[in-house]
C-alpha cells in the first residue's frame, strides 16, 4: 500500500474535482501518510489543507505545478516545500487564466470546425474562471449520443481504446502541444520556473516526463542542466518500461525520483489516490526532498 502521493489536484486546478477538505479526508481514508496538493499554477489550496491535514495526522507538503517551456517543449514543473506567497504566485495564475479565457474560445471553434458537436451551455456550466478546458469540451461532446459514431470520439466511449480516462485522453490526443486543436499559451521558461520555486524555498521536480518529453535522452539531460532536482519517476502515466527508464536516468543524473498519481477525480477516473507504488522508497523520497531545500 502506498504511503505517499505527491501529485494531487483540487478544485483550484481547472480540471480538478474535489475541494481541499474533501481531498484531505479522502487521503486519510486511503491510508496515505504524506501528500502534496499541487494545483496548476495556483497555491490557493495550501492554507485550507494544512489544518485539516494535521487533524487527520497527515503530513502535507505545500506544492504547486507550474506550466513552463524548455527548447519549445511545454513542461510541467512541480515545486515542493514552497512558501505560498500570493504576491509571487498569484500573478502567474492570473496571467495564465487570462490567456486561457481567450484560447479556450479558439479551441472550441477549432473542435466544432472539425465536426465535433457539444452543448455549449453544458460546457460553460463546467467552467471555472470562465475557462472551458479541453477535458470539459470532451465531457460535453461525449454526453451527446449522436457523437457515438464520430471517428474523433468513438475511442473515448465505454469499451473504446481510450476510454479509461476519456476526458484527459481527448486532451492529450487532440489538444496538447503539437496536436490538431492545440492553441498556444505563453508560459514562463523552465529557468524562470525553477527560480520562482527556489525563491519561495521550494524544490523543483519535473512532472510525468513520459507525457512531455517521452524517452528523448538528449532533451532529458539538457533539462537537468537547469536547477531541477528531481523527476516524477513513479507516475500513473508511466508503464513499467518507462518507470525503469526514468529510474535509471534519475540515478545516472543524481536527481530525486519522486512518486505521484496526478489524481484529479472525474477527469482521470482510472487514477486513484495513492495508486502509484514507489517501490518502498517513500521515506527516502521525502528525506531527499527535504534535504534539497535551500
Amino acid at each position: 500500500m502506498a504511503l505517499i502521493d505527491l501529485h494531487i489536484h483540487s478544485q483550484y486546478s481547472n480540471d480538478g474535482e474535489y475541494s481541499p477538505q474533501e481531498l484531505i479526508s479522502m487521503c486519510a481514508h486511503s491510508s496515505l501518510k504524506v501528500v502534496a496538493i499541487a494545483d496548476h499554477n495556483c497555491i490557493d489550496a495550501i492554507d485550507e489543507s494544512r489544518k485539516l491535514a494535521q487533524e487527520y495526522g497527515l503530513t502535507l507538503i505545500p506544492a504547486i505545478e507550474l506550466d513552463c517551456t524548455y527548447a519549445d517543449v511545454n513542461l510541467h514543473l512541480l515545486g515542493y516545500y514552497i512558501e505560498p506567497d500570493k504576491s509571487i504566485f498569484d500573478p502567474v495564475k492570473n496571467s495564465i487564466i487570462s490567456q486561457e479565457q481567450k484560447t479556450c474560445q479558439k479551441r472550441m471553434a477549432l473542435i466544432r470546425e472539425a465536426g465535433i458537436d457539444f452543448d455549449q451551455e453544458f460546457a460553460n456550466s463546467l467552467a471555472r474562471n470562465s475557462v472551458v478546458t479541453s477535458e470539459m469540451i470532451a465531457e460535453a461532446a461525449l454526453a451527446l449520443d449522436k457523437n457515438r459514431n464520430n471517428p474523433y470520439l468513438s475511442p473515448y466511449y465505454p469499451g473504446g481504446s481510450r476510454s479509461d480516462n476519456p476526458f484527459v485522453n481527448f486532451y492529450w490526443d487532440y489538444c496538447a502541444q503539437g496536436k490538431p486543436f492545440f492553441v498556444p499559451v505563453t508560459y514562463m521558461s523552465l529557468h524562470d520556473a525553477c527560480t520562482l520555486i527556489r525563491k519561495t524555498g521550494g524544490v523543483p521536480v519535473l512532472a510525468h516526463p513520459g507525457n512531455n518529453i517521452k524517452e528523448n535522452e538528449e532533451l532529458l539531460q539538457n533539462i537537468f542542466q537547469e536547477d531541477v532536482c528531481g523527476m516524477e519517476v513513479f507516475s500513473s502515466y508511466h508503464n513499467q518500461v518507462q518507470t525503469d527508464f526514468y529510474l535509471r536516468w534519475s540515478q545516472q543524473l543524481g536527481v530525486i525520483p519522486t512518486c505521484g498519481s496526478d489524481f484529479h477525480g472525474k477527469t482521470k477516473p482510472s487514477i486513484t489516490l495513492g495508486s502509484i507504488d514507489c517501490q518502498e522508497q517513500a521515506e527516502e523520497i521525502c528525506y531527499a526532498l527535504q534535504k534539497a531545500r535551500k
